[in-house]
């Protein structure tokens, strides 16, 4: 379980979307919302226009940083009608590294994490263990094509896991629907029309032959940092069992100095 806990945090923020490749349409009506589907190869149609300009928008709002670091809340229920409530210490540097420390109730250290370009780090302090592993790890825990790059987005709030292919959009009550159909997920985005931040992804498998859904949602956005960061997000995972994890980052900075603590008790197990 302590395991989960380090890697449940990495799966958080699925978010927003880059540029447009191929848009198709026709526009149908029905009450306050505007579903739209754009035809290729026509620039000069409005709807490619507006799609364009919010996706430009929604790239605008990436962050860019050298280094980050967090100290996160997360309350996590299982299928099996259990609740968890740990927090935790969250370290980056681009391209470089991800540090994770996850506390339990009265401050207990439980588990420390340290993922690089090409592997995965473990401390189980609970159970004494020490584990190493490649970075294709992240992939075998989480079934998901996860490696430190796209982390790293995740964390932050970031795209990952969105295909430049919308095929439709959908306008209502000052949102802004895209759906974005890739090789490995379809996933239907939900934008705040004015600022273009995201509200809520839908991530569904293109492979008919998996049921795996994923539902994440955004709000309490801050921009003391000069950019907008979504402070509370809840993720929704399902696939042959329920996931319902909520984070709340109480403090976030970027840019200032970082360390990454790692010692290896002499007596751990390694595994």
């Amino acid at each position: 379980m302590t395991r989960f806990f380090g890697l449940l945090i990495l799966i958080g923020l699925l978010a927003s979307c880059r540029s447009t490749k191929k848009i198709q349409t026709a526009i149908t009506k029905r009450d306050s919302v505007v579903t739209v589907t754009v035809p290729p190869d026509d620039p000069e149609n409005d709807t490619v226009q507006r799609i364009k300009a919010a996706l430009r928008r929604v790239d605008s709002n990436r962050i860019d940083f050298r280094t980050f670091s967090a100290k996160v809340n997360v309350d996590y229920s299982g299928s099996d009608g259990k609740k968890y409530d740990v927090n935790a210490n969250i370290r980056m540097y681009k391209d470089s590294a991800i540090w994770i420390n996850v506390n339990a109730v009265l401050g207990i250290d439980v588990m420390r994490l340290l993922i690089t370009k090409n592997s995965v780090e473990l401390i189980d302090r609970l159970n004494k263990t020490y584990t190493s592993r490649t970075v294709d790890y992240l992939k075998e825990v989480t079934s998901l094509p996860l490696n430190l790059y796209n982390l790293q987005d995740l964390i932050i709030g970031n795209p990952v896991f969105i295909d430049s292919n919308i095929v439709s959009y959908s306008v209502s009550n000052s949102q802004i629907a895209l759906l974005s159909v890739g090789q490995l997920f379809k996933n239907l985005l939900t934008l705040n029309e004015g600022d273009k931040t995201l509200l809520h992804s839908k991530l569904d498998d293109t492979d008919p032959a998996r049921n795996r859904t994923a539902d994440l949602t955004y709000s309490d956005y801050d921009s003391k940092r000069g950019v907008p960061f979504s402070t509370k997000r809840r993720i929704v995972v399902t696939e042959k069992k329920r996931l319902d994890i909520r984070l709340e980052f109480k403090q976030y900075d970027f840019n200032q100095e970082v360390s990454f603590p790692f010692s290896i008790p002499k007596n751990y197990e390694r595994n």
